[in-house]
């Protein structure tokens, strides 16, 4: 597909109001995506576990504008944000931002009212990236608000092809243009973003990967360690800015493709040794490019530096399969087969949450995507 593809022509204009609810996951990339082109093409392939617990739900209703004042008020988008129940008026820009972007594909913006009341099992301030479940669960109930619009309305031939396929890479597709990594987040297990010649993949969404998966990553466990709850001294948007220019750009692209075809391998081989060098190299190598840029910047802290080590020394130890990843921040993001989860939380409990802020961590595992609440 490409992104005329996903312009709807055709609505029903008389649909008055309604409401959806979606929950969509966060999740995290084994694979990095770090730098961009124009309208959130990624520079590199990378693919990402979903997660199943970590997610946020988002309930929107929508009410058709007052026809009596719409002249003075179709030029401006109109939309109300609770957080947790209390308006929030923080969130308004990066939504405005959103449908700005998005206007082209869904032209009904413009002729609703809409409340957008949304919370996040996780807390907000743990220092989890919220922006792939916010905006993936935003655009899904968009969707679904499409979906009711174009009932009885004769549709396009894509449309008509595959429309379940449709809704869901049209969802990926306008995620995407509120928050890159959300795109991965509105199926799972693993799903790839990106043009790459190793898996079906797409710069404009995100594909769930179809390869063959061992049973050795079944139910594969994630423990995110809270190190750092604060907000990033430097924000995603500008550490991807920065990949213009970095000397080493060029090749972090060309290992990212590289990568994704060795764990391509690995998960089907159930190689779980292969599996923890792949992982932890894009990991570092994600903070290395941060370290390396102009200007450079450091988002690891002290205690995420003793947690790697601590997790080094116990997978040598007790032969264990367990690994790191990182996202762009302090947190550390702990993977480990099912069948060690016994041992691996008492090893989190007993010798990595006081490297915790206040010794939080989250416990959480693969899932399958978002899922529709109400419609």
């Amino acid at each position: 597909m490409i992104a005329e593809d996903f312009i709807l022509k055709n609505y029903n204009s008389s649909v008055e109001s309604g409401s959806v609810k979606w929950e969509s996951p966060s999740n995290i990339a084994l694979i990095k995506y770090w730098g961009k082109k124009e309208n959130q093409i990624p520079e590199n392939p990378s693919i990402s576990f979903t997660l199943s617990n970590c997610k946020t739900i988002t309930k929107l209703t929508y009410t058709k504008k007052d026809l009596s004042t719409a002249l003075k008020v179709t030029s401006d988008f109109s939309f109300d944000v609770y957080f947790e129940g209390e308006q929030n008026e923080a969130f308004k820009p990066k939504i405005q931002t959103f449908f700005e972007r998005i206007e082209e594909y869904v032209p009904f913006l413009r002729d609703y009212h809409f409340k957008i009341e949304t919370s996040n099992t996780f807390p907000h301030s743990s220092g989890i990236a919220s922006s792939a479940s916010g905006m993936s669960a935003l655009a899904l109930c968009l969707m679904s608000i499409e979906q009711k619009l174009k009932e009885g309305v004769t549709l396009s031939a894509v449309e008509r092809s595959s429309e379940k396929n449709y809704f869901k890479r049209k969802a990926s597709f306008l995620a995407r243009l509120g928050s890159g990594s959300a795109c991965r987040s509105i199926e799972g297990e693993l799903v790839v973003w990106g043009q790459n010649e190793s898996a079906e993949s797409s710069d404009l969404y995100g594909i769930k990967f179809e390869g063959e998966v061992h049973s050795n990553f079944n139910n594969y466990q994630d423990t995110i360690l809270l190190v750092d709850k604060g907000e990033k001294q430097v924000s995603s948007t500008v550490g991807h800015k920065l990949m213009f220019g970095h000397p080493f750009a060029q090749q972090r692209f060309a290992q990212a493709h590289d990568n994704l075809a060795k764990l391509k391998a690995v998960l089907a081989s159930g190689d779980l040794q292969g599996f923890v060098k792949i992982v932890e190299s894009e990991a570092l190598t994600l903070h290395a490019m941060m370290m390396t840029s102009m200007p450079y910047f450091i988002l690891m802290k002290p205690n995420t530096l003793e947690i790697i080590n601590k997790i080094w020394k116990y997978r040598e130890e007790n032969n264990s399969n367990v690994c790191f990843t990182l996202d762009a921040g302090a947190n550390v993001h702990v993977l480990y087969p099912e069948n060690e989860k016994e041992s691996v939380l008492k090893f989190i409990n007993k010798e990595l949450a006081d490297y915790c802020q206040n010794g939080h961590f989250i416990t959480d595992f693969v899932g399958k995507g978002a899922q529709l609440i109400e419609n």
